[in-house]
Formats: structure tokens, sequence, C-alpha cells
């Protein structure tokens, strides 16, 4: 995955994503909008026969820590599915 910044601002930020699924965006999405500093983060597909997504967030504090915050704990919520599955289901 390769990131780079398209603009940003003291409370705006917007990123360009290639060699994504934009699917993991959406997590990272979800995972924002539950913040009560984050006013807005939106993803987008830019053209459908590319990999490339971008991300818009717009927040109170700081939309990089945000972000990086909403990464972890979709990364939790992943590792919890994961000893979840292989406690309760046996993986061949």
């Amino acid at each position: 995955m390769k990131a780079s910044v398209i603009d940003s601002s003291e409370n705006d930020v917007n990123i360009s994503f290639n060699e994504t699924d934009v699917a993991t965006l959406y997590i990272i999405q979800h995972e924002l909008l539950k913040n009560s500093d984050v006013d807005l983060a939106g993803v987008i597909v830019k053209h459908p026969l590319t990999s490339e997504c971008w991300m818009s967030v717009n927040s109170k504090s700081n939309p990089y820590r945000n972000i990086a915050d909403a990464t972890d704990t979709a990364i939790g919520v992943a590792e919890e599915i994961k000893a979840a599955l292989s406690t309760d289901i046996r993986i061949p």
C-alpha cells in the first residue's frame, strides 16, 4: 500500500491510497466515526479500474492521530476475532 497526503491543514487531511482494497479503509472509517472529535470521515474509490482510494478526515483534534487510533482499534478487533476463531473452531 502506498499513501500520500493530497492536502492537509490543522483539522483536515485528504490522503490518497494506492494498491489497497477499499474495504480496509471502510473499516478504519467506521472506527473514525465512533470518535466524537471526528466531524467527517469519508472514503471513495477514485476510479473503479484503478486501485486508488481517497480518505478525507475532518477533526476537532489531530486527524492523523485519529486515523492512527482508529487503525489500532480495527487491528485489535481483528485480533479478537482471530483469537475467538482459533479457540472455538479448529483451523486446519
